[in-house]
């Protein structure tokens, strides 16, 4: 009965130990992520966190702007997050600034830019650079965002085409919300952004990718703060999102994983 008794204290002690190891070990990340990459990482997390102690929280923003929400002004207020996930040329801007540790940066995956309209409205054809070129001129309105990019489309695409002054009687950056909402309630006949970023609003129709010839393909990378509360955790994270087990996941988002070597 002794040897009974003492066997469950022994089980019981080491249940004990191991949740404690657990426990200690255990972290919350502070993740902060731009829009292009924020449906895959809502729906990665769960499985991230299924075979770690680690709890993920997300916050969202731009990868650039003023307004208060995007990623550099929230960074301005001394907000404090131990990941960014964003533009790599945003993120190598942060990397510049000391807000984010060289030798970090890992480039998830790629992105592209596409159009939608309203659900239910005629759709253009864009393609071909011709055929979006006119589909651009015969849209009363057109929304595209103030991230990568929307600062694409207004700063290169449009004055490309030669289209820059005509776009900009009828173009208008959106801010602090999908452009893809913007158009299902009707505010903007036409809308481009990330691809990642239109397939899941509802209320509209997904057109296509813009042509090849004027596409812009943009990296969208994880880098570590200065401030990290907990860098083991953090890069045990960032190698998930890196890893061939959430390609899958990634790829229903509409984006390309890239399955990089880590820099650690």
């Amino acid at each position: 009965m002794k040897t009974f008794i003492w066997i469950k204290q022994c089980i019981l002690i080491t249940i004990i130990g191991v949740l404690g190891v657990t426990s200690a070990f255990a972290a919350d990340i502070q993740v902060i992520t731009s829009g292009a990459f924020a449906e895959a990482l809502k729906a990665l997390v769960p499985e991230y966190e299924k075979q770690s102690p680690n709890k993920v929280i997300i916050s969202y923003g731009s990868s650039m702007g003023s307004a208060p929400d995007s990623i550099p002004s929230r960074l301005a207020r001394d907000e404090k997050f131990d990941v960014l996930i964003l533009a790599s040329p945003s993120l190598d801007n942060f990397i510049k600034s000391g807000a984010v540790q060289p030798g970090t940066r890992v480039d998830l995956v790629a992105s592209v830019i596409g159009a939608a309209v309203k659900a239910g409205a005629p759709k253009p054809d864009i393609s071909t650079v011709p055929a979006l070129k006119q589909a651009l001129l015969n849209a009363k309105s057109v929304a595209y965002s103030a991230s990568a990019s929307g600062t694409y489309l207004s700063t290169e695409l449009f004055p490309k085409l030669g289209i820059a002054e005509q776009m900009s009687k009828t173009a208008k950056k959106i801010y602090s919300e999908r452009v893809g909402t913007v158009v299902a309630r009707g505010d903007a006949e036409l809308g481009f952004q990330q691809v990642s970023e239109l397939i899941p609003i509802p209320g509209i129709d997904f057109i296509g990718e813009i042509p090849p010839e004027v596409q812009q393909t943009v990296l969208f990378s994880a880098g570590i703060t200065t401030n990290v509360s907990n860098l083991s955790a953090s890069r045990d994270l960032i190698a998930f999102l890196a890893s061939p087990k959430a390609a899958p996941t990634i790829q229903k988002a509409g984006l390309k994983p890239v399955l990089p070597a880590l820099p650690w």
